[in-house]
C-alpha cells in the first residue's frame, strides 16, 4: 500500500481553476455539437445526421415509408451518439408543417398537432425525406464536403451538408446553447433565393437593398407581423422582435349575432392551451362579452369561433384577447450561428455571404469531381481510339502473347496501364462501325464537356452563374406564396404612399358586407347587353349601395347610432368581381346590431359641403362636412341622439332641394332644406316633425317636384305618389297624410319611403328572410291619402321590414352611372353615389 502511494503523482489544482475550464469545454461541446445551426446548411449535428442517415438507409422520397425507429436505430447506431428520444424528437419536428415552413422529412401517421398532442410512439409512425429534403444533400457524392470518422471511427459522416438552398433563413433554426442561444424564424424560399441572387448580381448590395427583397419572416402557420419595420432591427443588427398577430375576422350568424373567426395563430403557439387562456378570462370576468368558445378546426384549416354577447363591441373585445392572450405574440429574433465553429451573431447579409461562401466551395468541388471524373473517361476513350485505329495489330500482339498482352500494348502505342486494360477488357461487338461512332461521339462530348469544367474554374463570375440558375431552378420548382401577412402598424409611414391612386367600385349590401374592385372590371357595354355576373351575396343578402371612387378618397359612413367613421377607399379589401365581401365590422367599429345608413365619398374636407340627418323620434340637423375631418378609431358623434331615438337617413344637400320626411303612421312633411340652419357636431338638432303618440319616422328624402315617392307598408301594399301633392310647409308641423291611416288594420303601417323613377328597381325583404324585386314603374300611381295596392304577398305572422332600391351591376357596365333614371347623383367632386334606405 505504501508503495502506492509513493508511485502516485498527485497534481495539486485549484477547484474554481478546475470547475471553470472544465465548464468551458462543457459549453462548447454544447455550442458546437448540439445547438447551435452552423451558417452553411443551417442544421445543427442532429438533423444533419438524420438526414444522411435517412439518405444512406435509401428513405428517399421515390422509396416506401421505413418504421421510424429503423431510422432512428440507424441514425443513433452510426453517428449521434445519444438518446434515441432527442433524434426521434428532431426527426418529427422536420415533419410537422406547423413548426417547420418547408418540411424536410415525409411522415407517415400520427406525428403531432398544433394543439400540442405528442407524435405517436417510434415504433408506430414511418417516415422518409421529403423531396425539398433531396436539395439539402444533392452532391454529396462528388466530394462537395468534408467527411470525418463518427464516433466510433467504423463510419464517415459529412461535417456540413451541400445544401442547395439558404436553409438557415428558409426554415430557421433554434435553440438553447449555454450562455447563449438562436432564435432564426422562418422565411419564404423565394424572396431568401431572391435575396441570395441580389448578393450574387451586386456584392456591393447592402443589407437595407435586401431587406427590400427579404421583407420579414414568413410563419408556417401563416397568422400577420404587425409593423413592415419591425423585422428591419434583426435584418441590420442581428437582433430584435417581431409583433406576430392571429388573423381573425369577425362575421354575423343568422340569429344576427357576430362572431370572431381566428383562422390562423401566431407561430408556435398551443392552439389547446390558447383556447383554454380565453376561457379561463371569461371565466374570471377579466374579458366581457364573450359567450361561447368553439374549436371547429379540421384538416382542411383552423377555426377558432369566439361568439359575442349581444351588447358586446367586436373590435373591443378582439383588441382585448390580443392584449391578454397569445392571439398576440412577440417573436425574438437572434440570428446566431457557427462561423468556422465560432458562434457569432450575423445580419442578413452575414448570412447570405457566408451561405454564398458555402455553395461557391461546393460548386468548385463538384466542377473538380466533374472534371476529373471526365478526363479519367477522356482518358480511356483517347486509348480505345488508338486500338480502333490499329486493330489489326492489336489483335496479333494479344494473340501472340502469353500473359504480358498489357505490357506489349504499352510498349507498342505508348498506352497507359489504365488504356491497355480497357483495351484487353474491350468487346468485340466494339469493333462495329456503329461502334466507333459513339466512341467518337462521346469523346468529342467529353472534350467539350472538360473544356466547361475548366473555364468554370478559372472563371469566378461564369461559377457564381451557375449557383444563381440553380437557386432560381430551386425557387421555380418549390417555391410558393407568402403565407405571412405584413401590414403597417399605426406608428409608420402612410400606407397611401404605396398605394396606386386609381377608379374603384365600392359595394355595401343590405347585410353590411363590403368589397372594392377595380371600376376597369365593369366595362361599358351597349343597352341591351347581358352584363357581366356581380357579387356572390348571401341568402337574403344584395347590393343595395355602390360608390364609384378613387383609391386615395375618403368614405364617411354614417350608422344608426348617430356616429360617423372615416376610411380610406383602399382601406377595404380588394376582391374578386363574384365575391360576397367582407363584413364592414371588420374594419368599422361598430357595436353589435348597428348598422350603415350611408355611406359618402370625400375627396377633400375643405369644400363647402354640407349633410342633412333625420332621426326615428323627427330631429333633422344640418351640418358642415368640414367638422368630420379628423380620425377617430371609435368613430365620430354625427348627432346626439336621445335614449330610443336612431339615425333614419343622411343626405348631401344639394342647396335647393325639398325634405321630405315619412312617418310609420302615415304623415308626411314637406319643407325646404333652407329652413334648417347649419349646427355644431355636437348638437342635438331641430324638430322637423311633430309626431303623434307612438309615431316615428321611418325615411327622409331630398326631393324636387318633378318626382314620385313611393311609399309601401309591412303588410305588403304600396303606392307612388307625385312629389307636387306635398305643399310645402314650415319646419316641425304636424305634416299632411300621405297614406289613408283608416286601412292600417288591413294593409299595416309604413315601413319605409323614397324618391323613384319609373325604371328604378326596389327590394322589398320580410321578417321570413324572403326578398322579392319590383319595378317602380308597376306600382299604381295614387293620390296623397289614398291606400296603396298589394305589391307583395306577406304571410299572416310576417311583414316587410325593410326596402331598398336596387343597385345593378350591370348598370356599370352599360355606362348609366350618370343619374337619371337610376336615381343616382353626382357630387361636386365626381363621384358617384346612390341612395340607400
Amino acid at each position: 500500500m505504501s508503495n502506492l502511494i509513493e508511485d502516485t503523482k498527485i497534481i495539486q489544482h485549484e477547484i474554481h481553476d478546475e470547475m471553470k475550464n472544465s465548464y468551458i469545454d462543457y459549453a462548447m461541446s454544447v455550442i458546437v455539437g448540439r445547438a447551435l445551426p452552423d451558417v452553411r446548411d443551417g442544421l445543427k449535428p442532429v438533423h444533419r445526421r438524420i438526414l444522411y442517415g435517412m439518405s444512406e438507409l435509401g428513405v428517399t422520397p421515390d422509396k416506401p415509408y421505413k418504421k421510424s425507429a429503423r431510422i432512428v436505430g440507424e441514425v443513433m447506431g452510426k453517428f449521434h451518439p445519444h438518446g434515441d428520444s432527442s433524434i426521434y424528437d428532431a426527426m418529427v419536428r422536420m415533419a410537422q408543417p406547423f413548426s417547420i415552413r418547408y418540411p424536410l422529412v415525409d411522415g407517415h401517421g400520427n406525428f403531432g398537432s398544433v394543439d400540442g398532442d405528442g407524435a405517436a410512439a417510434q415504433r408506430y409512425t414511418e417516415a422518409r425525406m421529403a423531396p425539398f429534403a433531396l436539395q439539402m444533400l444533392r452532391d454529396i457524392d462528388k466530394e462537395t464536403v468534408d467527411f470525418i470518422p463518427n464516433y466510433d471511427g467504423e463510419e464517415k459522416e459529412p461535417t456540413v451538408l451541400p445544401a442547395r438552398f439558404p436553409q438557415l433563413l428558409v426554415n430557421g433554426s433554434n435553440g438553447i446553447a449555454v450562455g447563449m442561444a438562436t432564435s432564426i424564424p422562418p422565411h419564404n424560399l423565394g424572396e431568401v433565393i431572391d435575396g441570395a441572387v441580389k448578393l450574387i448580381d451586386d456584392e456591393e448590395a447592402t443589407v437595407e437593398d435586401l431587406i427590400r427583397i427579404i421583407k420579414a419572416p414568413d410563419f408556417p402557420t401563416g397568422a400577420i407581423i404587425m409593423g413592415k419595420n419591425s423585422a428591419r432591427e434583426a435584418y441590420r443588427t442581428g437582433m430584435g422582435k417581431v409583433l406576430v398577430r392571429s388573423k381573425a375576422e369577425i362575421e354575423e350568424t343568422n340569429k344576427g349575432r357576430q362572431q370572431i373567426v381566428v383562422t390562423e395563430i401566431p407561430y408556435q403557439v398551443n392552439k389547446a392551451r390558447l383556447i383554454e387562456k380565453i376561457a379561463e378570462l371569461v371565466k374570471d370576468k377579466r374579458i366581457d362579452g364573450i359567450s361561447d368558445i368553439r374549436d371547429e378546426s379540421n384538416r382542411h384549416g383552423m377555426r377558432i369561433v369566439i361568439e359575442l354577447k349581444r351588447d358586446a363591441n367586436p373590435q373591443i373585445t378582439l383588441n382585448r384577447l390580443y392584449k391578454h392572450t397569445q392571439l398576440q405574440e412577440s417573436y425574438s429574433m437572434i440570428m446566431l450561428a457557427l462561423v468556422n465553429g465560432e458562434p457569432r451573431v450575423l445580419n442578413i447579409k452575414e448570412i447570405l455571404t457566408e451561405y454564398l461562401k458555402h455553395q461557391k466551395d461546393v460548386v468548385t468541388r463538384r466542377t473538380q469531381f466533374d472534371l476529373k471524373k471526365a478526363e479519367a473517361r477522356a482518358h480511356i476513350l483517347e486509348g480505345l481510339r488508338i486500338a480502333l485505329d490499329n486493330i489489326d495489330e492489336i489483335i496479333r500482339i494479344i494473340r501472340s502473347s502469353y500473359n504480358d498482352a498489357k505490357e506489349k500494348l504499352m510498349e507498342s502505342f505508348g498506352l497507359s496501364e489504365i488504356q491497355a486494360q480497357a483495351i484487353l477488357d474491350m468487346r468485340l461487338a466494339r469493333l462495329q462501325g456503329l461502334e466507333r461512332e459513339k466512341i467518337e461521339a462521346e469523346y468529342a462530348e467529353l472534350m467539350q464537356r472538360i473544356a466547361y469544367y475548366k473555364q468554370l474554374l478559372a472563371d469566378e463570375k461564369m461559377l457564381m452563374g451557375v449557383i444563381k440558375d440553380e437557386l432560381l431552378e430551386i425557387k421555380q420548382k418549390y417555391g410558393d406564396e407568402r403565407r405571412t401577412q405584413i401590414v403597417a402598424d399605426v406608428d409608420e409611414i402612410d400606407e397611401e404612399d404605396l398605394i396606386q391612386e386609381q377608379n374603384v367600385a365600392v359595394t355595401l349590401t343590405h347585410l353590411g358586407y363590403l368589397k372594392r374592385v377595380s371600376a376597369d372590371t365593369y366595362k361599358t357595354q351597349k343597352r341591351g347587353g347581358k352584363g357581366i355576373t356581380g357579387l356572390t351575396t348571401r341568402d337574403n343578402d344584395f347590393v343595395k349601395n355602390m360608390i364609384i371612387t378613387s383609391t386615395h378618397d375618403y368614405l364617411m359612413f354614417f350608422t344608426s347610432l348617430g356616429k360617423a367613421h372615416r376610411i380610406k377607399a383602399y382601406e377595404i379589401p380588394e376582391a374578386q368581381r363574384t365575391a360576397k365581401g367582407t363584413p364592414a365590422v371588420n374594419f368599422l367599429n361598430l357595436m353589435q346590431r348597428e348598422r350603415i345608413t350611408a355611406v359618402i365619398p370625400i375627396s377633400s374636407f375643405e369644400e363647402e359641403r354640407y349633410l342633412i340627418a333625420v332621426t326615428k323620434k323627427g330631429t333633422i340637423k344640418k351640418m358642415d362636412l368640414s367638422q368630420f375631418n379628423t380620425n377617430r378609431k371609435t368613430g365620430l358623434i354625427a348627432i346626439n341622439l336621445k335614449d330610443g331615438d336612431e339615425l333614419i337617413g343622411i343626405k348631401e344637400t344639394t342647396g335647393t332641394s325639398n325634405v321630405i320626411i315619412v312617418t310609420k303612421y302615415g304623415k308626411c312633411i314637406c319643407f325646404s332644406e333652407e329652413d334648417v340652419r347649419p349646427m355644431g357636431r355636437l348638437a342635438g338638432g331641430v324638430r322637423a316633425i311633430t309626431l303623434e303618440k307612438d309615431d316615428e319616422v321611418v325615411a327622409m328624402e331630398l326631393a324636387e317636384k318633378n318626382e314620385e315617392l313611393l311609399v309601401v307598408t309591412s303588410a305588403g301594399y304600396g303606392k307612388r305618389t307625385s312629389v307636387k301633392d306635398y305643399k310645402i310647409q314650415a319646419r316641425g308641423g304636424k305634416g299632411l297624410l300621405t297614406y289613408d291611416k283608416t286601412k292600417f288594420s288591413k294593409t299595416g303601417v309604413l315601413i319605409g319611403a323614397m324618391v323613384v323613377a319609373e325604371s328604378d328597381e326596389v327590394m322589398l325583404i320580410n321578417s321570413d328572410g324572403i326578398i322579392i324585386r319590383i319595378k317602380a314603374g308597376e306600382v299604381s300611381r295614387l293620390g296623397r291619402a289614398t291606400q296603396g295596392v298589394k305589391i307583395m304577398r306577406v304571410e299572416e305572422d310576417a311583414n316587410i321590414i325593410a326596402m331598398a332600391k336596387l343597385i345593378r351591376e350591370e348598370d356599370v357596365e352599360d355606362g348609366d352611372l350618370s343619374g337619371g333614371d337610376d336615381g343616382g347623383n353626382k357630387n361636386d367632386a365626381g363621384q358617384i353615389t346612390f341612395d340607400v334606405e
